[in-house]
């Protein structure tokens, strides 16, 4: 189990140890869409080259994520949640310069 910067406890699990769900609120996500940019699309088209890690391409990503999970938090809490349960993420391609990061999961209440 994890918490976001909001604090709201959330799981990949279908249910939080300990805690018992009393309501399901329904789905939740966060979007984010991004752009390298055409500076650092350069810098990893390069690096793409050679064998090895794109760290640019590790930030961006890492980042979305994190924007991503707050944003599903944000809207779990406009819910009225108290936990978020099976949390997971998905990640697709817009053309060739962006990449999409959904973090989704069930806002629930518990006792």
């Amino acid at each position: 189990m994890s918490t976001a910067p909001a604090s709201l406890p959330m799981t990949t699990g279908l249910e939080l140890p300990g805690r018992r769900v009393s309501e399901n609120l329904g789905v939740v996500y966060g979007l984010v869409v991004r752009s390298m940019g055409f500076a650092g699309g350069v810098t990893a088209s390069f690096k793409a080259l050679r064998r090895g890690e794109i760290s640019e391409y590790t930030q961006l990503l890492e980042d979305s994520r994190r924007h991503a999970i707050d944003r599903m938090v944000e809207n779990a809490r406009l819910l009225g949640a108290e936990a978020i349960v099976a949390v997971r993420f998905d990640s697709s391609e817009i053309g060739q310069q962006f990449t999409e990061i959904v973090a989704y999961g069930t806002a629930v209440k518990l006792d």
